[in-house]
């Protein structure tokens, strides 16, 4: 298997049987444009058929785990229908390969997290942050619904009213916080993120595969259960890149500014 073709994600084996996938855009906080987003929807479905891979690690390049979707993506969407639809169906693959790779992934999070990099780093089987790492779904403040990952995971991971909160207001949540609320796995010093995350991958590259890959895929039913509830805050979440909110959500993140929806 060869990951030539992969651009904004690099690829690497630092470990025996241990894959590490890093978003690379250092100089954006690792923003996922277009070419990012396709990547991180294919990644999966090749590294699970790459018979030398027994686990795998993602991460952001730098001290950013990834500062959310491009703003010229986002206006693209807007446009544009067929972009629309593109972008939808790589948003399903994400969830979905993450959820259907035979591997056991380990994310490993550092300061800001959004977006697209975000539901890789929360629907990782394990998920490691380090203290003073940001995380934070800013769907409704950009003006649409809280569709990729959330619907489907924040629930479970740490509960309806714990989602509802941070969710609906974008409410960031520390690494430290994080723990607490079970959103993650595990919490560590900043500087420690990317060795314990590889620390429990090579673990995990020893373990029993049959053992681990049969065991994650019987946890995961957990959440192909949620599977409905994720396809439609996905369709809903789209259905608001064609309404008047997101223009203004865009203008104030350009702006750095709070939103003023009408």
């Amino acid at each position: 298997m060869t990951y030539d073709a992969y651009t904004k994600l690099a690829i690497d084996t630092p470990a025996g049987g241990v894959l590490r996938i890093t978003i690379s855009e250092p100089g954006r906080l690792n923003a996922v444009d277009m070419t990012a987003h396709r990547e991180l929807a294919e990644i999966w479905r090749d590294a699970g058929r790459d018979e030398s891979v027994r686990a795998i690690v993602v991460r952001g390049e730098g001290r950013a785990f990834s500062a959310g979707g491009d703003l010229s993506m986002i206006e693209e969407m807007t446009r544009d229908h067929a972009t629309r639809l593109r972008v939808f169906a790589e948003a399903r693959d994400i969830v979905y390969n993450v959820l259907n790779c035979a591997k056991p992934v380990v994310s490993a999070i550092q300061g800001p997290a959004v977006g697209a990099g975000l539901a890789v780093a929360l629907l990782a089987d394990i998920s490691v942050v380090g203290r003073t790492a940001r995380i934070i779904d800013g769907h409704t403040r950009l003006g649409v619904a809280a569709g990729d990952h959330a619907a489907i995971v924040w629930p479970l991971l740490c509960g309806l009213a714990k989602a509802k909160y941070h969710l609906l207001l974008c409410e960031p949540v520390t690494g430290e916080q994080a723990e607490r609320m079970g959103l993650v796995s595990l919490c560590v010093d900043d500087d420690q993120v990317h060795d314990k995350a590889m620390e429990i991958a090579v673990r995990l590259a020893a373990g029993s595969q049959e053992a681990i890959r049969l065991t994650k895929y019987s946890l995961n039913n957990w959440l192909r259960l949620a599977g409905p509830t994720f396809d439609a805050s996905l369709a809903m979440e789209f259905l608001g890149f064609t309404g008047p909110d997101v223009a203004e959500g865009v203008r104030a993140l350009r702006e750095k500014r709070p939103p003023s929806f009408g």
